[in-house]
């Protein structure tokens, strides 16, 4: 009997911790001026990555930058730009890629934006509108791809409406939103408010 009660408890504890465990991502609020997206970062797959990006939003860098490059059916990008298409200077150094870490651009997911130089990335960041697959570890001429560092858990109808605005060409910057997409404030959140029906 006494096997079967400390059995019994050892599962409960068990279950209780693994739950516990699930939830130790930290998930971050993208508010934006058409709404809000709610993130899930993965520090396990992206440990550099996630926390590169996590000083940017606990310093407010991305306060009051916009989605500056929106392609339907591909990606939106921001964390770069002013609404005014000045451009922000990162303050830390590039981060290390991380693309060999399991993790695929797939709708939804939040992944390092970057220059030629597969060890580049700063502040930019962007989020897959489709399966982006060929931007994987291994499918690029240096194999090297884009890090993918979480998913969007809730928001997924503001990130699909921000792909559909109209855009234009400023200088040398193709698909501009006409009217800005600002990202009012990026933050830490311990709950996801259920004020609005989740999005898968």
């Amino acid at each position: 009997m006494k096997n079967k009660f400390f059995t019994g408890l050892l599962v409960f504890f068990l279950f209780i911790f693994s739950s516990f465990a699930k939830e130790k991502n930290p998930v971050v609020l993208i508010k934006t001026n058409m709404g809000d997206i709610y993130v899930e970062l993965y520090p396990d797959k992206a440990p550099k990555t996630v926390e590169n990006f996590l000083k940017y939003v606990k310093d407010g860098f991305y306060n009051g930058l916009i989605f500056h490059r929106v392609i339907p059916n591909f990606v939106i990008q921001g964390g770069g730009f002013y609404p005014d298409m000045k451009p922000k200077k990162p303050t830390y150094p590039p981060v290390e890629n991380e693309s060999n870490n399991g993790l695929s651009n797939l709708r939804g997911t939040i992944a390092m934006a970057r220059t030629m130089n597969p060890h580049s990335a700063t502040s930019q960041f962007y989020i897959n509108l489709r399966d982006n697959t060929f931007l994987d570890y291994g499918k690029t001429p240096q194999k090297w791809g884009y890090t993918v560092f979480g998913k969007v858990i809730k928001g997924m109808d503001v990130v699909d409406k921000i792909s559909q605005v109209k855009t234009h060409t400023v200088g040398y910057f193709r698909d501009v939103p006409v009217e800005p997409v600002i990202i009012e404030k990026v933050e830490i959140i311990k709950e996801i408010k259920d004020n609005k029906k989740s999005e898968k």
